[in-house]
């Protein structure tokens, strides 16, 4: 059963980050699945330099985006929120046990097995650019990052989608890859990268992240790289 696309929907999102994490920030995850289902929703922006508005950690304790609240919940965590909107609308989440609980498998694992050693890539050279120990440190980060995208590049082969159709497990895997945009490294995996392709393609992803980008505080000339 569909979502009420009447209730008032909330997601926070930031309206200030770095040029290069422009079209990055989580709540494009958000955005991206309620577009997917039509669902309306209102981005409260906050700063993500500056001090949280006042009640806003009792929202999400850590100060992040996106969060998210409805006339039923108030909640955080990109997949937690994804896996909310997911559960109701068969577009984004099989009923069916087998591929339901497979969906939800590789949206966990994309949390957990893949995102964190491209954070590890981002975390050394991005926002370490430039220190004396991130040159030599690169080359084992980058292979670890390797290691867990040939496991994946393996698991998805010559699908479209990782399990076989769209669902919320590729809305959460696509924007984890999409954070190697700055190198790369995803060229080694031609399956991946036409993944990745695939789903920013999607009308649905570019109405989101034109969306995001429209609440920054930015030049439009800046656009996403």
């Amino acid at each position: 059963m569909p979502i009420d696309a009447n209730a008032a929907t909330i997601v926070s999102a930031f309206d200030d980050v770095p040029r290069f994490a422009q079209g990055q920030v989580r709540d494009i995850r958000v955005r991206w699945a309620c577009e997917e289902i039509g669902r309306p929703y209102r981005p409260e922006l906050i700063h993500a330099r500056a001090d949280k508005p006042e009640g806003y950690r009792r929202w999400q304790p850590f100060g992040q985006v996106p969060a998210f609240a409805d006339d039923r919940v108030r909640i955080f965590e990109s997949g937690a929120i994804l896996l909310y909107l997911a559960e109701r609308d068969e577009r984004l989440l099989p009923s069916e046990p087998a591929d339901r609980w497979n969906a939800i498998t590789w949206l966990i694992a994309a949390l957990n097995s893949v995102e964190p050693s491209i954070m590890q890539v981002v975390w050394t050279g991005v926002f370490n650019k430039g220190k004396d120990w991130v040159e030599p440190a690169m080359p084992a980060v980058i292979d670890f990052a390797k290691t867990r995208l040939k496991s994946l590049s393996d698991a998805l082969g010559d699908k479209d989608w990782l399990i076989g159709r769209f669902t919320v497990a590729d809305i959460m895997m696509v924007t984890v890859l999409r954070a190697l945009r700055h190198t790369q490294i995803l060229e080694e995996f031609p399956n991946l990268a036409a993944y990745r392709a695939r789903g920013e393609t999607r009308p649905a992803f570019v109405q989101a992240l034109a969306d995001q980008m429209a609440g920054f505080d930015i030049p439009e000339s800046q656009g996403v790289q």
